[in-house]
């Protein structure tokens, strides 16, 4: 229900990363008329549309930055010029096209978003809903929080997400939400059985303490993007990729997917990670497509794993979780054997208005086995397989358990 792309400002490069004007938009894409029909578009149709935004640094054939080598130019103080550093100037992550911005100027902070006509605003204005911010772990905290503030007075609901591969806590302090860098390390280390199942959810579960289910919720649940190999080359087992992804559409957050990755494409590192589109992937007989407009369709459904809390069930050897809202008959527990054997556990479900005895539906997934007693869920589940379990909360004939809870 949101679409997020790449930037489209005006750049040398196919990836326009290293913008040449942020107030343009690179020709091969259209123009503003073009941006604002697509927004219509989509929101005509229920769904949003985020930018990516690279605004810690530019282009080397940015006019300002151009101007900025005239020592005395007024753009002069826009970056860091330093004798000391190898190219005279400070460059993003030493890459000698990328000058960055020297955001310590309030003069540059009021060109990307404090005034009315800033970057970022002149783009909410143009009528899309948000940003995903580049490297914003290189923005830091003070100047992120007077960023997300300027873009919420252009437009409350707008919404800024980060770039963010640091433990999450205090930096969604400073921003709407995170790419959840973190969790993506969780589920990938946990399914190549680098980290046991106790500890990934004793993991995910202190990190969701410590961020506050509020912006868990607004955060992307990423397992692939530009910047890192396909889920496909990561994970090799087609089983351990479904359960990473049951693991990314269940836990609390925005699943995010990268271009392809529903149809199945393959590629390791930048560049065959940023191939093109495989068109011809796209049919109806893709069981990788299939699989995800379940996840996708079960996201939607389900009002607890959209926006409900999060909560640790305690397991020796599966991964296990609840999400909840204040209505049980909404409850989901989700359920995961990420292990290459058949696996039978007891499982603590923390949940007191789970009733006995009153059954579960398997709303994806399989198990076996499956009892319920005084809190105490048993259940097999085979090797590298998960299950989702929802209460039978309505009465068979005239009675339910959960009439009053």
């Amino acid at each position: 229900d949101c679409l997020y792309l790449n930037p489209i400002h005006e750049s040398l490069s196919n990836h326009k990363y290293d913008a040449k004007d942020y107030l343009k938009i690179s020709p091969e894409f259209g123009n503003f008329q073009d941006l604002n029909q697509l927004s219509r578009k989509l929101h005509d149709v229920g769904k949003k549309i985020m930018l990516d935004g690279v605004f810690n640094h530019v282009g080397v054939d940015n006019p300002l930055f151009i101007d900025a080598n005239n020592e005395k130019s007024i753009y002069r103080d826009w970056f860091d010029f330093n004798q000391k550093y190898p190219h005279g100037v400070r460059l993003w992550a030493d890459v000698a096209s990328l000058p960055e911005l020297n955001l310590e100027n309030p003069d540059v902070r009021n060109y990307i978003y404090q005034n009315p006509d800033s970057v970022i605003r002149t783009y909410l204005k143009q009528g899309i809903d948000g940003w995903r911010l580049d490297v914003a772990f290189d923005i830091g905290y003070e100047y992120l929080k007077e960023l997300t503030e300027a873009a919420h007075q252009e437009k409350s609901d707008a919404m800024i997400v980060g770039e963010i591969w640091n433990y999450p806590e205090k930096w969604l302090k400073s921003i709407d939400g995170v790419m959840n860098f973190t969790l993506r390390e969780i589920i990938l280390r946990t399914l190549k059985q680098e980290i046991t199942p106790a500890l990934s959810s004793e993991m995910i579960s202190q990190m969701i303490m410590d961020a506050g289910i509020d912006q868990m919720l607004k955060s992307w649940n990423v397992l692939d993007n530009h910047d890192t190999p396909r889920l496909s080359y990561q994970l090799k087992s087609k089983l351990d990729q479904k359960l990473a992804q049951v693991m990314q559409f269940t836990l609390p957050g925005s699943p995010n997917i990268y271009y392809g990755t529903e149809l199945g494409m393959e590629g390791a590192g930048d560049p065959v990670n940023r191939a093109p589109m495989r068109w011809d992937l796209y049919h109806e007989n893709n069981e990788v497509l299939l699989w995800t407009k379940k996840l996708i369709d079960l996201h939607q459904m389900e009002r607890a794993i959209k926006i409900g809390d999060y909560q640790k069930l305690i397991s020796e050897k599966l991964i296990a979780y609840e999400r909840f809202t204040d209505r049980v008959s909404e409850t989901i527990i989700v359920l995961i054997n990420p292990s290459n054997i058949d696996i039978s556990d007891h499982v603590l479900i923390r949940d007191s208005s789970l009733m006995n005895y009153s059954g579960f539906d398997m709303i994806l997934g399989e198990a076996s086995n499956i009892s319920f007693l005084a809190g105490i869920l048993h259940l097999t589940l085979k090797k590298k397989s998960f299950v989702i379990l929802k209460p039978q909360t309505k009465p068979t004939k005239s009675y339910t358990p959960y009439k009053r809870v």
